[in-house]
């Protein structure tokens, strides 16, 4: 499986999952969503390709919605943030 991540504009982006089925997601990160899940300490699109890695785990790609905020995540995963806070040794 691959993942395409395309910056459409400061805050929106479009994932491409290369998987048995290609899927398009568009997904918002603004800067405050990107502090408060890691300090800043990753990048956006770093950020980007841990949560789809996560959700990967957890379901297909054709499952994953084709368009969100990324801080809806964890309203369906809450371990979610955790699992950020962990990736940046928060």
């Amino acid at each position: 499986m691959e993942l395409l991540i395309a910056e459409l504009s400061k805050d929106k982006f479009e994932i491409t999952v290369k998987a048995n089925q290609i899927t398009k997601h568009v997904v918002y990160v603004t800067d405050e969503m990107l502090f408060n899940l890691t300090k800043n300490k990753i990048s956006k699109k770093e950020l980007l390709n841990f949560s789809f890695n996560f959700l990967l785990e957890r379901e297909t790609n054709t499952s994953i919605l084709s368009s969100f905020d990324l801080t809806v995540i964890s309203k369906y995963f809450p371990e979610y943030t955790k699992k950020v806070s962990y990736k940046c040794n928060l």
